[in-house]
Formats: structure tokens, sequence, C-alpha cells
């Protein structure tokens, strides 16, 4: 992979190392509101390995389209470790895929507590066989700067877990 590479370039990459493998894949996103699942798709020829991209932003559709149990967003948040986790299972789960990202944060420039500062992203990555692992980040910047290194982030860990 070049050092820094375009989001075009990230994005092609990581549907040829899908592709290659013969996998299907899905996005599961929150605070990057569809970032990842555009810069797939943004590339000609993408249908064969993008199945579809959940934008479950709210609490309720991260429940109602991923099957996340309310009582675990309600005791741990939106924005955890367990949610990313349970968001990444649930596009597994709700999709014909081998592999599934999530990404769960807060972009800002509010929604922010001591604890949980703007930045701060959690992402999941799922696969069919090989279990589930997830990241903490804590990004700088706008709420541009963050959903874009969020969707960069999150590439680059579908990338690492189709190689």
């Amino acid at each position: 992979m070049p050092a820094n590479p375009t989001i075009a370039a990230l994005a092609e990459i990581v549907l040829g190392a899908c592709r290659a493998r013969g996998w299907k894949l899905a996005t599961a996103e929150s605070c990057t509101g569809g970032l990842v699942a555009a810069a797939l798709t943004a590339i000609a020829g993408s249908s064969d390995v993008f199945e579809r991209g959940f934008v479950t932003y709210s609490n309720r559709s991260k429940s109602e389209m991923l099957g996340i149990d309310a009582a675990l967003i309600e005791k741990l948040g939106a924005v955890s470790a367990e949610t990313a986790a349970a968001m990444a299972v649930g596009a597994l789960a709700k999709a014909p895929v081998d592999l599934a990202v999530s990404i769960t944060g807060i972009a800002g420039p509010g929604g922010s507590s001591a604890d949980k500062p703007v930045g701060l992203v959690y992402f999941g990555i799922a696969r069919r066989v090989g279990g589930v692992t997830t990241e903490k980040k804590i990004f700088s910047g706008d709420r541009d700067a963050v959903r874009r290194d969020a969707m960069l982030r999150a590439l680059a860990l579908l990338l690492e877990a189709s190689e």
C-alpha cells in the first residue's frame, strides 16, 4: 500500500484484496454517515464485492437494523467498543458477507463528555470466520476531519482484515 494513498486508491486496494479472496463486505456506520460505503461504491465494479451498507445513526436504528440489544446501548452507550463489536457482528448477521466494518463515535462539535471526548471513535471488524475485533481511536480536528479520518481508518482496517 502506498504511504499516503488517496481515498479512491485505498478503496480500490480494499476491493481488490476482497475480490482476490472471493469475499463480500458490508459496512455499519454511525458517525461517518455512509462515507465508507460511498468511498467503496465510488469505484466502478465494486458491486462484486460491496454487498450493502447500514447507516445506523440513531440508537433505535442500531437495534432495528443490526439487532443490537437496546440494553447494551443504554448501559454502555452508542460510543463504546461493545457497541462497535455488536454493530459489526450485526452487519454479518443481516447480510450475506464475509467481512464487516463498523464505526461509531463522536464527530462533534457537541455530544461529548469528560470520558467520551469529541474525536473518540470505535471500530469493529467482524469476519464470518475469525471473530470480531475492536479498535479505539481519538482523532483531532473539526467534524469533517474526524469523519474523514474515521473513514480512512475503517478502509485501512478492512484492508488489514482482508490480506
